[in-house]
Parts: C-alpha cells; sequence; structure tokens
C-alpha cells in the first residue's frame, strides 16, 4: 500500500473495553441466574431482530428490553433484561488509553471510532453524575461514529462510507481495529486497511504490532 496511514480508528466493545462475551455472563454480573430453556429458531429471530433495530436506533432501551425479554420465551423479566444490559460493558482493556494518546501526539495521524452500539451504552463514555465518565478513552478520539446515530451498523458498508465523511479520509489511509471478522471482510472490501483483534488476549499489545507494520508507530 502507498498512502501513508492518516486515521487510526477503533472499533469499542472487543477493542478498547472489554464486554461481556456470552449471555450468562452477563447474568452473572447482573446476579442473576441463567435461566433460558432451549431457544428454537422463532426466538432466536426475535432476539436478532431487536439487537438490529436497537444498534441502528430504530427502537430504544425500553422496548429493546421488552422485545427481548420475550425472545426468552418469558425466562426474564423486562427489568432483569435491563439490568444484564446495564452490566455489559466490563472495563477498559490494560494499555489502550495511552496507545490513543501516543497516536494523538503524532501530528500525521487522527484518531477514531466506529461502533455498533446504542444509546444506553454511548451514555456511559460520557462524564456520570460524579463528573467521571466510566469509559473515558472514547473522549481520547477526534472522529466518532456510533451506529445509534447514522442509522446503519457494521458490517453494512454504508457506517463505513458515514466514517469516511466525518473523518475526511478513504480508502488504505484509514487503519481499522475490530473483533469480529465480518466487519474487518466489511472494511477491506472498500479499501481500508483493517486488523482482526482477539479479544480474550491483549489487544493494545496486538493493535502495537499491527501499527508496527503499517508504518504508524
Amino acid at each position: 500500500m502507498s498512502t501513508p496511514v492518516r486515521v487510526v480508528c477503533f472499533d469499542w466493545g472487543g477493542v478498547i473495553v472489554r464486554i461481556c462475551r456470552e449471555w450468562h455472563e452477563g447474568c452473572a454480573r447482573a446476579g442473576l441466574g441463567v435461566r433460558e430453556a432451549d431457544l428454537g429458531p422463532e426466538h432466536l429471530a426475535q432476539r436478532q431482530s431487536a439487537s438490529d433495530a436497537y444498534h441502528i436506533g430504530a427502537i430504544g432501551c425500553d422496548e429493546f428490553c421488552r422485545r427481548l425479554a420475550v425472545s426468552t420465551g418469558g425466562a426474564y423479566t423486562p427489568e432483569e433484561v435491563r439490568r444484564i444490559h446495564d452490566v455489559w460493558l466490563i472495563e477498559e482493556f490494560a494499555g489502550v488509553a495511552g496507545l490513543v494518546d501516543e497516536l494523538n501526539s503524532l501530528a500525521r495521524i487522527t484518531t477514531g471510532l466506529l461502533s455498533n452500539t446504542n444509546a444506553a451504552h454511548w451514555a456511559q463514555h460520557m462524564p456520570s453524575d460524579n463528573g467521571e465518565p466510566l469509559f473515558p478513552t472514547i473522549a481520547r478520539l477526534v472522529h466518532k461514529v456510533a451506529s445509534h446515530t447514522v442509522g446503519a451498523a457494521k458490517p453494512s458498508q454504508a457506517i463505513y462510507r458515514a466514517f469516511e465523511a466525518v473523518c475526511g479520509e478513504q480508502g488504505d489511509s484509514i487503519l481499522f481495529f475490530d473483533d469480529l471478522a465480518a466487519n474487518i471482510r466489511a472494511a477491506r472490501s472498500i479499501g481500508w486497511r483493517a486488523e482482526l483483534i482477539d479479544a480474550t488476549g491483549d489487544p493494545a499489545a496486538q493493535m502495537r504490532v499491527h501499527l508496527h507494520t503499517h508504518g504508524v508507530l
């Protein structure tokens, strides 16, 4: 690739912040047992439909929790689903904030975020009642595109184009990190540099290796 990297773009969950990967993890963090029976195709389709609509801002948190409760076959109430939802984001990965600060110190680089998220989770990176956000690193990123604000979600090409419009760059001048292979494939399909991050490992260390490979650090 002949174009130098000018934008380093991060996914949020699984790259910057550790999240619950499975339903049973969320139940444990919320202090709830795993009560679901085996779900059939209809219930799984309901769950996917609710998640898809929520990520693009088509429904709000209350409706999402109601639909997800239905998708469990009544094993959980909407209030219990909300408890699980509220603790789904766990903590920022060690070293990521420092890496973002290092990138921001480089005059030739700007940073960005491209995330499938929702209004309730998005609010958790903003200052809380005591003035401190739960997840402060997003505030350090220059260009930010969240799925629920643009009405499109990865791996749809539309959200990648929305990020290009915000940052003013396109193609291989953008280096993107995500923890889902489908999202990496979509980014590469429009010419971005994109690298898959293993959320079960050390994302900051993995990204440093890729940043050296791509000539950023």
